[in-house]
């Protein structure tokens, strides 16, 4: 199965995508939905890309890389962009369930479908190659454009965790959303 869509693929991560990588883990503006607490360094982030080829089965996770497809004109030829990545994590092959987080970087590639495109080539992947039987995603409320990046891939609100999430002295609670397979 060919992880291809219209706008973007998704593929594997290389070791060439570790100066990327640390950039992305390291934008703090995006700590509070990745959960993250610290930086991360690059000795770690390299370790973690030198243990990705062992498969989903093994570290209970999964990262690919979102490549934006584009037409460049100086070359006249196709090309590739690096614009996120999404994770599949919590990997469980015995209830047929993992979740699911997506990041588009650059705030001027979001709302231009890129997000919906991935996510719907995960989730196929999921259901078709991994044989899930559920995929679910943990959403903060107030965090309108994702849950309705989610919804419209057809996940539903199953949930609402209240407090769920501290940070700089607020609680803000966070939707449980999920995608059965049909």
């Amino acid at each position: 199965m060919q992880l291809v869509g219209e706008l973007i693929h998704l593929r594997a991560l290389e070791p060439t995508d570790l100066n990327q990588l640390y950039r992305w883990e390291n934008d703090s503006s995006i700590w509070s939905v990745s959960g993250t607490l610290v930086p991360f360094s690059k000795f770690v982030l390299e370790e973690f890309v030198t243990q990705v080829h062992q498969d989903i089965y093994t570290n209970k996770q999964l990262r690919l890389i979102v490549d934006l497809k584009y037409f460049d004109e100086a070359d006249e030829d196709e090309t590739t962009r690096s614009i996120g990545c999404v994770d599949l994590f919590d990997f469980d092959p015995k209830n047929k369930r993992a979740g699911v987080g997506i990041l588009i970087a650059d705030k001027a590639d979001r709302g231009r479908g890129y997000a919906t495109e991935a996510l719907h080539l995960i989730v196929d992947y999921a259901f078709e190659v991994l044989d899930l039987h559920q995929i679910y995603s943990n959403v903060r409320v107030e965090n309108e454009s994702s849950v309705a990046l989610f919804k419209k891939v057809g996940f539903e609100v199953t949930g609402l965790k209240q407090d769920w999430m501290y940070e700089q002295g607020k609680f803000y609670d966070e939707y449980t959303m999920q995608l059965i397979k049909k």
